[in-house]
């Protein structure tokens, strides 16, 4: 199947070309024919499976066909706006009425989102799509809504400020979509993505795209939707055959610092993310790893935005070598050169997991997600593994084994860098856990610093 054959606008099939677009994905294939005959739709579907493309290529190509019919005798509101200033007369305030709007966790995915929607619509004139969200300066958000956009794409909380204050005024919406929909959840948006939903036309498209459909998800998704196709690609659980997961067991956080530095110096590793789980230890080690020699940053909540965006530009140019990050920060990053995964703190839920380890293996490439885990968080290890539906090998490295060890790891591969091609090896055997060790100090400034093996205070990556 190609694009062609999907029924979109030869403009936006242009645009797809140009791109290096050749044929739909699977979640592509399933939801451009429904959302373009106007169904509503459920869809869950993987991290990195093009969903953004799958509700925003129907989106423009209705666009598109509004755009050809248009008469060129008609105004928009913005010609209007502007032939009154041309008559000296001053412009009455009018709420920005978008046609179509997205909803995202993040202000990442957001961009991500709004990048995307430019390149698809490069040849249609008359679409504007702007970002509203947090830690954008509120006057250059004033800027973007006087542009009436068609498209906007926003995050719950900004967007909740200016419907209040009149800013936005949904009467003319017809399409509204929600990404990423369980993660919204999860970071306690359902009150705010209710009452933007009770403000919108009953008569829109809706679409809403998640990792799972269950439980509040699926009962919120039947609230707002009617008579939706559901469409299930794969589930938040994938198998991810192309990313070989390891768990690489620690004694603390010295023996864990000193492995993180061994690992980072992979020669088959291009880019990488190292996972965290709160914010001052993302700042923390990306510090320390810039000391130690590698080209690193941090990307967390606490950042302005532009930041945020200078480092996500950063780390696609390649100038960024080691991305530090906390769980919302790294939403929806797509970087094709990430080959590494480290989740340095292992994820609150085993639904993180799964989107943590698809920041790697985009398009089909091979990748690799390592943990660095307690034997006390064992058990954390366990439910990922039931989420997942399958077990994630225990691996040692040559001069870095544990000391408390459980038992013998299950299927160690041999010392030596991981090549990208690697299969994930023979059916893992069985595995068991003797108690576990003590848990891990919190904090950096106890006595465990980088490449500390234990007989003082050295730097990251001293040998």
């Amino acid at each position: 199947m190609t694009f062609e054959t999907l029924g979109l606008h030869s403009s936006i099939v242009k645009a797809l070309t140009e791109a290096g677009y050749t044929k739909p994905t699977p979640v592509q294939e399933q939801a451009v024919p429904a959302a373009l005959q106007g169904r509503d739709l459920m869809v869950s579907s993987q991290t990195g499976s093009g969903k953004t493309a799958a509700f925003m290529l129907p989106a423009l190509n209705k666009f598109a066909l509004a755009e050809q019919a248009f008469q060129p005798g008609l105004k928009t509101p913005n010609q209007e706006r502007q032939s009154a200033r041309s008559r000296g007369e001053r412009p009455r305030f009018q709420p920005a009425q978008p046609k179509m709007l997205v909803l995202t966790p993040t202000r990442e995915l957001a961009l991500q989102v709004t990048t995307a929607t430019t390149k698809y619509g490069t040849y249609l004139r008359r679409v504007r799509t702007v970002s509203i969200l947090g830690g954008m300066p509120y006057p250059k958000q004033m800027q973007l809504l006087a542009k009436n956009p068609e498209i906007l794409v926003a995050t719950p909380g900004r967007l909740i400020d200016h419907m209040e204050s009149g800013k936005i005024d949904f009467s003319q919406l017809e399409i509204l979509v929600l990404d990423e929909a369980d993660r919204m959840l999860d970071m306690g948006f359902i009150e705010d993505i209710e009452k933007i939903v009770a403000a919108t036309p009953e008569s829109r498209q809706t679409m809403l795209f998640s990792a799972t459909l269950d439980g509040v998800v699926g009962s919120m998704a039947k609230r707002i939707t009617r008579d939706p196709l559901v469409i299930q690609i794969a589930s938040a659980a994938s198998r991810h055959e192309n990313i070989q997961q390891r768990v690489h067991f620690v004694d603390d956080l010295s023996h864990k610092n000193r492995l993180l530095d061994h690992l980072l110096r992979d020669t088959s590793l291009d880019q990488a993310v190292v996972f965290t789980a709160t914010k001052r230890d993302a700042d923390t080690i990306a510090d320390r790893l810039n000391i130690a020699g590698f080209a690193a940053a941090a990307l967390h909540g606490d950042m302005h935005q532009g930041a945020r965006n200078r480092t996500l530009d950063a780390l696609r140019r390649g100038h960024v070598r080691v991305l530090v990050a906390t769980d919302v920060a790294a939403r929806g990053i797509d970087v094709p050169g990430i080959t590494h995964v480290v989740n340095y703190d292992l994820p609150k839920f085993p639904e993180d997991y799964v989107h943590r380890i698809g920041r790697t293996g985009r398009a089909g490439r091979n990748g690799l997600a390592i943990s660095l885990v307690n034997h006390s968080e064992n058990i954390n290890i366990k439910r990922i593994e039931r989420f997942t539906k399958q077990l994630i090998p225990v691996d040692v490295i040559e001069g870095y084994e544990p000391k408390k060890t459980a038992s013998a790891p299950r299927s160690p591969r041999k010392p030596g860098g991981w090549k990208p091609g690697d299969n994930r090896g023979g059916k893992p055997g069985q595995r068991s856990f003797s108690k576990p060790g003590a848990p891990r100090k919190d904090g950096y400034n106890k006595g465990s610093h980088f490449g500390d093996n234990g007989g003082g205070r050295r730097s990251y990556g001293d040998r």
